[in-house]
């Protein structure tokens, strides 16, 4: 891969130095042993183990003010790479910083689903670290943003996937993070959330913020991403203005739908001989992320 190398001036939000990532997972009894053996291990509990990598040699830098949109195909590597931005996780090899703590929000974010969503945004706005007044100046806000003043009293339990997530991205947005990961959590299909979440979107990069959004909808990526990155098989395949990655993204998967692995390969091989790679330089990064 012929890569060009692009130098930095400006202090970044986010900065990714060549991170990798590999899981050790059991392999099956089949691809390990044969026979005996394989009865043996089964009996014992003592499967076999295999590397798997979901990320290899990651370079980024996200400045503030960028919206970046991260797609790829299932197993790429989007979740775990926004896992590693997050803290959760520490990678395998190299490094990630962070101006502050990134606030991540998904779809499996931690809702009672017992409680009315009122107490939710009490509880959620508490755990971020809100007083009591803070909260009872923004809680009319984040309902607005929700758009459930009709479902507000009412327990999460009975809410539908799309209300909370909806409500989910209006409580982690309350305290202004200056580093938003939303994974997975706004294919609502709601044109009007749509609406409010790409103006909540716009104040936060207003404010010299970040935003990493991971969907699986070309369509949402492009409506609120300046910028998009590609993952491919844990690799970074391109990385640059939305419509440009968007446009090769949209091929590749054409020709793989269209069972022409070959045509497929050579998209993917042409654009990753065009990416460009930051040099990072030791005064630009800030606060580990995973520390």
């Amino acid at each position: 891969m012929t890569n060009k190398i692009e130098f930095l001036s400006e202090p970044p939000a986010v900065v990714v130095n060549n991170v990798s990532m590999a899981y050790r997972v059991p392999t099956s009894d089949n691809a390990a042993s044969t026979g005996l053996l394989r009865s043996i291990r089964r009996a014992i509990g003592n499967r076999p183990m295999v590397d798997v990598h979901a990320l290899q040699n990651i370079s980024l830098v996200v400045g503030r003010g960028e919206s970046v949109g991260i797609i790829g195909r299932n197993g790429s590597g989007k979740s775990t790479l926004m896992k590693l931005i997050n803290g959760r996780v520490p990678p395998t090899s190299g490094a990630i910083y962070a101006s502050s703590r990134p606030t991540l929000l998904g779809v499996s974010a931690a809702l009672v689903p017992d409680i009315s969503g009122e107490q939710n945004i009490i509880l959620g706005c508490l755990a971020m670290g809100m007083s009591k007044k803070d909260i009872s100046t923004k809680y009319q806000g984040i309902v607005e943003l929700s758009g459930l003043e009709n479902s507000i009293h009412l327990p999460m339990r009975t809410y539908s996937s799309g209300m909370a997530s909806r409500l989910q991205f209006a409580i982690a947005t309350a305290v202004d993070p200056e580093i938003l990961l939303i994974d997975e959590a706004l294919n609502t299909g709601d044109d009007q959330f749509k609406g409010r979440t790409k103006q909540r979107m716009d104040e936060l990069l207003g404010k010299a913020g970040c935003v990493f959004l991971v969907s699986h909808s070309v369509g949402t990526i492009k409506e609120m991403c300046t910028r998009v990155v590609w993952l491919d098989e844990g690799e970074l395949v391109m990385d640059g203005p939305a419509d440009d990655v968007i446009k090769w993204y949209t091929t590749f998967i054409k020709h793989l739908t269209s069972r022409d692995r070959v045509a497929a390969m050579k998209t993917k091989r042409r654009v990753m001989n065009d990416l460009v790679v930051p040099h990072l330089m030791a005064r630009e990064t800030g606060r580990r992320s995973t520390e």
